[in-house]
């Protein structure tokens, strides 16, 4: 038996049965890296953690979870997959990191990501690019692409990404898993890196629907550290795995099945809002029409907020500090322009710029702040829609996991791979992607679930119902 290819769950079933150890569950994990990760390349680092016991009195978890590279641990180099981290060791844990300790989970290792969450490829690492399990020539989508393959490729149980504008649920999408964002404040930032503070959140990263309601279980919860944290009950999410949708209606927006998706994708999709039809959904069309306007909005708000957040990157605290060998113009100036120059990328260059440029003197007011106007718009066609219907069914991506290199050098092309997902960030709304299929290639299509703000139990609701009645979510890598 496997039983790194099983779910957390099935786990959970075979320790409390005495069937399994977590030690031989870690080093079932363990082994899986040391025999593919060489190729895969989903961690940058990789611990061999002392199995936990968990906090006394609760029953523990100790199933071994991977951990994205933004995301802080007391003493374990976090460094964003940037030249100009390295070397940080963050001085205290992340809320999510301490509420795992404290649900004995076991740290595998930090995954690949792109540079500062800026990508959605896992190419734009200091590190290297990430492979797609599924097929090694391909991505695993970004910027949790690390985690996403480490959990489809049996390297990790289960793992934890963020997600600013599609960056859990794009990867859980090319690599045949599931994957969530939470609602905008249904789980503590404290300790995430940020990219986009009005943006970021971290979620699950999982084989299953039934392992995604236990994680977000443990991660969630108001936390005082976070001044964004929502002051909200956190339910028994497992409550909402029942396998029905009967007098639940979904609504299908027409903007999302247009010129650019991928026949397969459409295909795949159509055939998921059957299987859901057969089980009692009711479905609607409804119409998002400020969604042509995301991209734009999005790639405003966004590069506003990285500039932001990336000026604390200079050299003086921590990290990289690169002096020049002969001043220009004065030795702190110089120093901070050389730091720069050699510990961002070129896709962090790209979006500090166009952020910066955004928040500038004169452009202010036609970029940044018609974005937001415009963010509002489309957070108010959420709104409407969920007025008259539970949850909105959408494809994650419009196409399956494209080659390496193969968007490269065409930064427009590679944005809007994320096309479907961006809203759900601009709106604060929870969404999940589950696997829905697979391509004539062999490659992971994935069908995404949008829902009102704090109701992830419709996401699990509608996501469980639909595993139940596929075959999907049981496939497996063969590596």
């Amino acid at each position: 038996m496997n039983i790194n290819q099983l779910t957390a769950h099935e786990i959970l079933g075979l320790i409390e049965t005495k069937k399994a150890s977590p030690r031989e569950v870690h080093d079932s994990v363990l082994r899986q890296i040391q025999a593919t990760d060489k190729e895969v390349h989903a961690y940058v680092r990789v611990h061999d953690a002392a199995v936990g016991a968990g906090e006394a009195g609760a029953p523990p978890v100790p199933i071994p979870v991977a951990i994205k590279d933004n995301i802080c641990v007391t003493g374990v180099e976090t460094t964003c997959c940037s030249r100009i981290l390295k070397g940080f060791k963050p001085p205290y844990d992340a809320t999510v990191i301490r509420k795992l300790k404290k649900s004995g989970a076991v740290f595998v290792g930090t995954t690949n990501m792109d540079e500062f969450a800026f990508g959605s490829s896992t190419e734009n690492s200091c590190y290297g690019p990430t492979r797609n399990p599924w097929d090694r020539s391909r991505v695993p989508g970004g910027s949790s692409g690390g985690s996403a393959a480490a959990v489809a490729g049996h390297e990790a149980i289960w793992a934890l990404g963020s997600d600013t504008g599609g960056s859990i649920r794009q990867p859980a999408a090319f690599c045949g898993v599931v994957g969530l964002k939470p609602t905008y404040g249904r789980v503590s930032r404290y300790g995430l890196i940020a990219f986009a503070s009005s943006l970021d959140q971290i979620g699950p990263i999982t084989k299953d629907v039934t392992d995604a309601a236990l994680l977000l279980g443990i991660i969630a919860g108001y936390d005082d550290y976070d001044s964004t944290s929502a002051d909200v009950p956190v339910p028994d999410y497992t409550k909402a795995l029942v396998n029905d949708v009967k007098g639940l209606k979904i609504g299908i927006p027409k903007e999302y099945f247009v010129e650019g998706i991928d026949p397969q994708v459409k295909q795949a999709v159509a055939a998921a809002i059957d299987v859901l039809k057969k089980c009692g959904a009711a479905f609607e069309e409804v119409s998002l029409p400020h969604t042509e306007y995301a991209i734009a909005t999005y790639y405003i708000v966004a590069t506003a907020e990285a500039s932001s957040n990336l000026a604390r990157y200079d050299g003086v605290r921590y990290g990289l500090r690169r002096q020049p060998k002969e001043e220009r113009k004065s030795p702190l100036i110089d120093m901070y322009e050389e730091t720069r120059d050699a510990g961002f990328g070129n896709e962090a260059k790209r979006r500090i710029m166009l952020g910066t440029y955004s928040l500038s003197s004169g452009y202010y007011d036609d970029y940044y702040l018609k974005g937001l106007k415009v963010r509002t718009l489309i957070k108010q066609d959420f709104d409407n829609v969920f007025r008259k219907c539970d949850a909105i069914l959408t494809p994650t991506a419009p196409t399956t996991a494209f080659k390496i290199g193969e968007k490269a050098d065409d930064p427009l092309s590679m944005y809007l791979s994320d096309v479907y997902t961006i809203s759900a960030n601009l709106s604060g709304i929870p969404a999940i992607s589950v696997p829905c299929g697979f391509s004539q290639e062999g490659l992971p299509i994935g069908l995404q679930i949008l829902a009102k703000p704090f109701a992830e139990e419709t996401l699990f609701r509608i996501g469980y119902t639909y595993e139940q009645n596929t075959p999907w979510h049981k496939k497996r890598v063969s590596l």
